[in-house]
């Protein structure tokens, strides 16, 4: 299946990876490389895989106030590599937004998402950005990738939550890591 080959602007590019916002446009690349990574994601992730889901996904991303959805497209071509959602936005005081994300099975173990989570990470605290505070990954105690992931990031482990999140038919526990905005000099 061909893939698009997209030129449009990202929000930020790294060496090998560009990060920009979710599109209806999308869907059949996205949806195709999430049935190839089913085996990748399981039991962590469960991201739309049929356009028909995808399109209500996409529509609550791209509104923007509560969640902002980004894709991770290597520069080389512009394949969809993974995906960052920043969800739960709270503003005010707060300024918080929680993480999902994950990578594509062909690009997994090559370090893509990580440099998209670092392009993320600038966008989201940048005040032309997101203009967020703290971020917050809840990520499966057995999930040593996803934590490797926001370790390397520099989120901090601020606390283990039990039954956290309602996963593959059951409540899963979560450990919190979380990052905050650097202190401007």
């Amino acid at each position: 299946m061909p893939y698009s080959t997209s030129t449009s602007t990202y929000l930020g590019e790294g060496p090998r990876v560009g990060l920009r916002p979710v599109r209806p446009a999308d869907g059949p690349e996205f949806t195709a490389r999430v049935r190839e990574s089913r085996e990748l994601h399981r039991p962590w992730l469960f991201p739309p895989d049929t356009l028909e889901a995808y399109e209500p996904y996409a529509a609550a991303l791209a509104e923007g106030r509560l969640r902002a959805g980004f894709l991770v497209c290597e520069l080389a071509g512009g394949a969809i590599a993974g995906f960052i959602n920043v969800n739960n936005i709270v503003r005010g005081a707060f300024q918080c937004g929680a993480l999902g994300y994950g990578a594509f099975a062909h690009a997994a173990g090559r370090g893509l998402l990580g440099e998209g989570l670092d392009l993320l990470l600038a966008h989201a605290f940048a005040d032309t950005g997101l203009g967020l505070h703290r971020l917050e990954a809840n990520v499966q105690p057995g999930n040593a990738a996803s934590i490797a992931l926001v370790r390397g990031r520099g989120f901090r482990l601020e606390g283990f939550s039990p039954d956290f999140l309602h996963v593959a038919g059951a409540w899963r526990d979560h450990e919190r890591w979380a990052i905050t905005a650097p202190t401007p000099s």
